[in-house]
């Protein structure tokens, strides 16, 4: 599975950095190619010539000083197939949530397009930081994969979790990552909230963001599926994945049903009413405006799941006020294999926010209600389920 790959290696600067050259042969072994990269304070704690020698190559320690390229960080992300963080501190996983590029590791993974993974390293007190569980949320959401850390003897003699996976268990976790248990499968995911003009400057919307389609798109990719995400976001696209762009509840319709897939999860909360009528000019509030004549927009799940060639496995989302009731009569009625239904006045939850509260709703009506958590957790759950559905056959 890994025989061939091109694995970059990126080494941050903690204790745990002595673990990297390990990881290096165990991948070598594998007949992967690997290169290196190293921050500044990582080479405090490993010597580059050491991963030099093992990987037969110069590692990248300098963005400006490399006398053989004049674009390290651009060279490695083109040439990589995947990229490892290990170990990635509590720092160099703030900078890569953030965004910031300042240096090779950080830098390099801005450009790249590769599958990235991080297998954190860092003392329980960092760990349990409530901003480097945001930063995490923050990376899967993104479509890092995230492997440990695990409990275990930690520097300074402390016991906790915060210890990076021995190399042996990433080099496990890395080959999982390339079994890709969705490489094949054709993923559909809509994500955000429809407008409905009424006329060039106003519309009817809701308050749907899209994290939690983007974030379902985001996992699917990273679980190898050929993903295409049908958005009304602004949200920036995950790494390998097809974005489309649409307004309205129309254009979604249209959009969906020109791409052929395996599995369609609809998240986006698309506007059930549209204006009878659009104006071509703007609306003077000197005109006045007593009525808004309202008609109803296309059912773009309903138009999925009625498909001559229906998906294999459909799942909708139910954005409701209070109970689950309704949810589990939406999913008997539209015929859907997974519903997911958010009440969106629980605090913290649904709409805008970087959480959610969900119920999984089955086949048989079965209701399974999911802790508050980040939406890339939920995102991760919900591919879990549908891996099953898909199996099951």
């Amino acid at each position: 599975m890994i025989g061939g790959r091109r694995v970059l290696l990126a080494v941050t600067g903690g204790v745990a950095a002595f673990k990297a050259a390990t990881l290096a042969r165990l991948l070598i072994e594998r007949d992967a190619q690997v290169r290196a990269m190293m921050t500044v304070p990582a080479r405090k704690f490993l010597g580059s010539n050491t991963l030099a020698a093992i990987t037969g190559h110069p590692v990248i320690v300098d963005l400006f000083n490399d006398a053989e390229s004049v674009s390290p960080h651009t060279e490695a992300a083109e040439w990589a197939d995947l990229v490892v963080v290990a170990p990635a501190t509590a720092a160099s996983v703030a900078r890569l949530a953030q965004g910031l590029s300042s240096d090779p590791v950080t830098a390099t993974i801005m450009a790249a397009t590769c599958p990235v993974v991080v297998a954190p390293a860092m003392h329980t007190a960092m760990w349990k930081h409530p901003a480097t569980q945001r930063n995490l949320d923050t990376l899967r959401s993104d479509g890092v994969a995230v492997l440990g850390p695990i409990v275990g003897r930690l520097a300074g003699g402390d016991r906790g979790p915060g210890r990076m996976m021995e190399p042996e268990e990433l080099l496990e976790g890395i080959q999982a990552l390339f079994a890709a248990p969705l490489r094949g499968v054709r993923v559909l995911v809509t994500a955000g909230g429809t407008r409905e003009a009424i006329d060039p400057v106003r519309f009817l919307s809701n308050h749907s963001s899209g994290k939690m389609g983007h974030a379902v798109a985001a996992e699917a990719a990273r679980r190898g599926a050929e993903t295409t995400l049908v958005t009304c976001s602004p949200l920036p696209s995950p790494p390998a994945v097809k974005r489309v762009d649409v307004v309205s509840a129309h254009d979604m319709a249209e959009a969906v049903s020109s791409i052929e897939v395996d599995v369609a999860v609809m998240t986006a909360a698309v506007a059930d009413f549209r204006p009878q009528k659009s104006h071509g000019s703007k609306l003077a509030r000197s005109e006045g405006f007593n009525v808004l004549e309202l008609a109803p927009t296309r059912d773009v799940l309903g138009e999925v799941v009625g498909r001559k060639t229906r998906p294999r496995v459909v799942v909708g989302f139910a954005a409701e006020t209070g109970n689950v009731e309704r949810a589990i009569g939406k999913a008997r009625k539209k015929g859907v294999d997974l519903m997911v239904a958010n009440d969106v006045t629980i605090p913290g939850s649904g709409f805008e926010s970087d959480n959610n509260q969900v119920v999984l709703i089955r086949r048989n009506g079965e209701a399974e209600p999911w802790p508050l958590q980040a939406k890339s957790r939920v995102a991760a759950g919900l591919w879990d389920e549908v891996t099953r559905l898909l199996e099951e056959g």
